[in-house]
């Protein structure tokens, strides 16, 4: 029973480095994923910068409810803070949130989008020791989970400003010891559920507002300053906003209650006649205009002075919850300010000065210790500012903000929170720019903005930026437009990211139309989306397909680009690879030996281009049994990758995987065993336990236990993998469905047929629903259920069911498909255990001619070919066969895996024994004499295959003629 038979169809994916995502244009090799070494959590966490509490903060009976939902232990976990703007939401969730220093995790996250809030919670899980290596919204359910599962840790997270409550949908905090506050202007209705109160928060009472101005102001001299306060306070709606405003400027200005009074009814009279229509009042916008007015008339006259205003005119169109405030030492801001101020040239701290003095009067908010050094102005000071701006004025401050930003921006982000931060301002300005978000900066604004979601693995919120980018673009630009062609493209790969490879191919298939008919045929544009599509085809199961478009895609690269130019060398490495996943590793050698050799040419022994192809090189030499050239190539690679990229690079891991993997397959699982054990601690501290490639580094060691014996141990540990996929992946996510898989089979090889057969059952009617029925996993699972039944046995059931699988299977994929070839092995493997040897045999043979034409005769699955009909001629009577087949695999396994690998040392076995049986039994004697001694050397004393070894010996010497 060659090794094909034994593992069925195996769903593991290749072991080694794919070449990427292939982008002619730039780098198509698999792109690097830069991790953040993660240290030991040390407790109490605190998450995002808390803002500071106004001067003369006012305690309350709204923050009361919350203290009392802490002390009462109790549900509701989740406190709604609802109310108008400028009504104090935030200070209160930011007073409970600094007295609550008993908590052991303290979470503070905006939550003006869902890109806002799963950046905070993939920042939280980041401090609790999850890496989420460019998977945000994987490392935000982690979050999740987690908050869920932690019994020991008390917690509060505060969500502030709420702007669409859709945006929380999966994404609310729960657990058994946490509180959640949220601060919104929203009252819908979605926004109650179980466990949920919400809190109206209105205006100061009076008695606050008077407490508040008498803080603020002092008495000094008695009484005078407050003279009149009541009054104002009423003038001013008992808004905070509008009262902080007041007494900041009567501060500045040492004036009184009663002449501030004065001030804001002529200030209010002024802005009447030259707003007439300014007569809404929501929000208190009117009296927040007067009290604006005032402050930034005053700001304005400060030294440096004329920049107060435009500097906030600038801040009051971008994100109102944190500006990064390198924008103001922009040239671009700067110049703007210049302008406005009309006066000779400033510099940039002249602008950080008038900054100050906007603080001081309460028109900003700084937050130095917040996201990119931040500064907040609230939103009704900003609608204020810009209802009194022209619409060209406008149009220049929305081209200078997108400039600013586009300079700030860098070119390799390595700071998830101002990522998030820029991506937030992007789209207060691009909803406030409207039309005016289609002159050239500001495409190249949104377009910075999906790369940026792309980078942080925000895939599917990217999706929706590329499909409403493209929608836009259409509309505006026209739908043959390069920018909305582009767009187009960037959506769909996002698509095959996101494990969506048959909508990524509808999409491709439909934007390849359109380029070919716009652009031409061999424009660079159609050719990446040629390779896009053909990578698809692979994705999808469709590996024949995959080979014929890269081969015609590279053809059409050398004619336009030439030989030489990286986007024809990486179509090479594409038609290599999925040449390899069809089952021609001789081929895809044939092609990787050469361009590896032009890589070294071309682009140097350092370049990424060139590791990729040593290591897939490695790798099919693996795939074609040539162990040893493969081992020493991959240890070669990494010490490459060591030497250029570090021993903490996701490319130094995969490949430290691959290496041990091969250590398995060559026999040695100790040191496969020690170097996996070596590679899950360091993705564990590297990487958190819920990446995919850690979820890979257990799934590896779970089936290298299977392999060396532990059968119920490797069932354990499979089973609790298939958890944590579901929990972290979801239970359709292909490596969900692989995990599933090899489960089954390891329960199969543990000889609980009855639990294999449910586990593989349930599993194929999954597969059919999520790939379809004619997909290559899901014909492969119906060969495992075949086999099960035969293992169970009923061989005759085996083989019936073998025959359908075996016509459905050429009809779907082809005759020389590696699942099509898998079936035929296994329908002659079931033959011959049914008891129709001459049906086996006959099978077997006609396999090993289409084995060695499709694969090459050294092919490991071919030589299993070879090893399985030596062994049913020789058992069927014909051992002379046996002896002479054996004999030609042992050349072979000498020459391709050295003298002891454990393959060479089984076919000894097999060819002492049947010689044993063809009557040379001395002969039969002396091999398994030297086997014992080879195996005691390599493999130890106390291995069963070194006692069997030694029986044989014995009995071939003494027992051989004895019954």
């Amino acid at each position: 029973m060659g090794p094909a038979a034994e593992r069925g169809h195996d769903l593991r994916w290749a072991q080694g480095v794919q070449i990427g995502n292939h982008n002619i244009q730039t780098n198509i090799f698999s792109s690097a994923v830069t991790f953040t070494a993660s240290l030991p959590v040390g407790w109490p966490v605190r998450v995002g910068a808390v803002p500071a509490l106004a001067d003369c903060y006012q305690d309350r009976v709204e923050a009361s409810s919350l203290f009392q939902v802490v002390a009462a232990g109790d549900s509701p976990t989740t406190h709604v803070l609802s109310g108008l703007g400028g009504v104090g939401k935030t200070q209160l969730a930011a007073a409970h949130a600094r007295a609550r220093s008993d908590v052991d995790l303290l979470v503070w996250t905006l939550a003006t989008s869902r890109d806002a809030i799963l950046s905070g919670y993939a920042q939280a899980a980041a401090q609790l020791g999850h890496q989420p290596a460019g998977d945000t919204e994987a490392a935000a359910q982690w979050f999740l989970t987690w908050l869920q599962a932690e019994a020991e840790r008390s917690w509060l997270i505060v969500l502030d400003d709420l702007a669409e409550p859709t945006d929380l949908q999966g994404l609310w905090p729960d657990g058994p010891r946490g509180l959640t506050v949220v601060t919104t202007r929203r009252s819908d209705a979605v926004l109650m559920g179980s466990g949920r109160q919400r809190v109206d928060v209105g205006l100061f009472t009076s008695g606050q507002s008077r407490t508040y101005l008498s803080a603020k102001l002092g008495t000094d001299p008695p009484g005078e300053r407050m003279r009149e306060a009541d009054e104002l306070a009423t003038e001013l709606g008992h808004l905070p906003l509008a009262l902080a405003q007041a007494a900041a400027f009567m501060l500045d200005r040492g004036d009184t209650c009663a002449r501030y009074r004065t001030r804001l009814a002529d200030r209010r009279r002024r802005l009447a006649e030259l707003f007439p229509s300014d007569a809404l009042a929501d929000d208190y916008r009117a009296t927040v205009a007067a009290t604006w007015s005032i402050s930034i008339d005053a700001a304005d006259a400060l030294q440096p002075p004329g920049l107060a205003r435009p500097v906030l005119e600038l801040l009051s169109i971008l994100d109102p919850n944190g500006v990064p405030t390198a924008i103001l030492r922009t040239d671009v801001a700067v110049a703007y300010a210049t302008h406005r101020s009309a006066t000779s040239p400033r510099e940039p701290q002249d602008l950080t000065d008038a900054l100050h003095h906007l603080a001081r009067l309460s028109l900003v908010t700084l937050d130095p210790g917040g996201a990119a050094a931040g500064v907040r102005v609230h939103g009704l000071v900003q609608r204020a500012v810009i209802e009194q701006l022209d619409p060209e004025q406008l149009d220049v401050l929305h081209e200078i903000a997108t400039g600013a930003l586009l300079t700030i921006w860098p070119d390799v982000e390595r700071d998830a929170q101002l990522g998030q931060v820029l991506r937030s301002n992007v789209t207060t300005l691009m909803a406030r720019a409207g039309l005016n978000v289609w002159h050239s900066l500001a495409q190249t604004l949104r377009w910075r903005t999906g790369l940026s979601l792309q980078a942080w693995g925000l895939v599917r919120p990217a999706i929706r930026h590329w499909e409403q980018v493209a929608s836009d673009a259409c509309q505006h630009l026209g739908p043959d437009h390069p920018y909305t062609l582009a767009a187009r493209g960037n959506a769909a790969a996002c698509r095959l990211e996101a494990g969506d490879p048959r909508g990524a191919s509808e999409a491709l298939e439909k934007l390849l139309d359109d380029y070919s008919r716009v652009l031409g045929p061999d424009h660079s544009n159609t050719l990446t989306t040629r390779s896009h599509l053909a990578d698809c085809r692979g994705h999808v199961g469709d590996l024949a397909g995959a080979v014929g478009a890269f081969e015609q895609l590279l053809d059409d690269c050398s004619r336009v680009l030439g030989p030489d130019d990286p986007g024809t060398l990486v179509a090479r490495g594409n038609l290599a690879y999925w040449t390899g996943e069809a089952g021609n590793p001789l081929g895809a050698i044939e092609v990787f030996e050469p361009l590896l050799a032009d890589c070294l040419r071309v682009l140097g022994p350092d370049h990424p281009h060139t590791h990729t192809a040593r290591v897939n090189l490695a790798r099919c030499y693996s795939q074609t049994g040539n162990v040893a050239r493969s081992a020493a190539m991959e240890e070669q690679a990494l010490a490459d990758l060591l030497r250029d990229l570090g021993p903490d690079n996701p490319e130094t891991f995969l490949l430290r995987h691959n290496i041990a993997w091969s250590r398995g397959q060559a026999g040695d699982r100790v040191a496969a065993a020690d170097a996996f054990q070596q590679l899950l601690a360091d993705c564990l501290r590297m990487l958190g336990p819920d990446h995919p490639f850690t979820f890979q580094v257990r799934q590896s060691v779970a089936n290298l236990r299977g392999d060396a014996g532990d059968p119920a141990g490797a069932v354990v540990a499979m089973a609790e993998l298939v958890e944590d996929r579901v929990r972290v992946q979801g239970a359709d996510h292909v490596d969900t469905l692989v995990c599933r898989y090899r489960h089954a089979r390891l329960r199969a090889d543990g000889r609980d047929l009855a639990g294999a057969e449910t586990a593989l059952t349930e599993l194929l009617a999954d597969l059919e629903r999520v790939l379809g029925g004619e997909h290559p996993h899901t014909l492969g699972i119906r060969g495992d259920l075949a086999g099960v039944h035969g293992d169970a046995g009923d061989p005759a059931a085996a083989v019936a069911e073998l025959h359908h699988l075996l016509a459905d299977t050429e009809r779907a994929l082809g005759s020389d498909h590696p699942e099509t070839l898998r079936t035929r092995f296994n329908l002659a493997r079931w033959l011959a255990d049914s008891g129709d040897r001459a049906g086996a045999a006959e099978a077997f043979q006609q396999l090993l001619s289409d084995y060695v034409r499709v694969l090459g005769p050294d092919h490991s699955a071919t030589l299993s070919i070879r090893v399985n009909l030596a062994k049913l001629r020789g058992t069927a009577g014909d051992p002379a066969y046996a002896v002479d087949a054996f004999e030609q695999l042992l050349a072979a396994r000498v020459r391709l895996l050295g003298p002891d690998h454990h393959e060479t040392l089984a076919t000894r076995l097999l060819l002492a024994g049947f010689r044993g049986k063809a009557g040379d039994h001395a002969g039969a004697a002396r091999a398994f004499e030297e086997l014992a001694a080879d195996m005691i050397r390599v493999l130890g004393t106390d291995n069963p295959d070194t006692l069997f070894a030694g029986q044989g010996a014995i009995y071939w010497r003494h027992g051989a003629s004895r019954p």
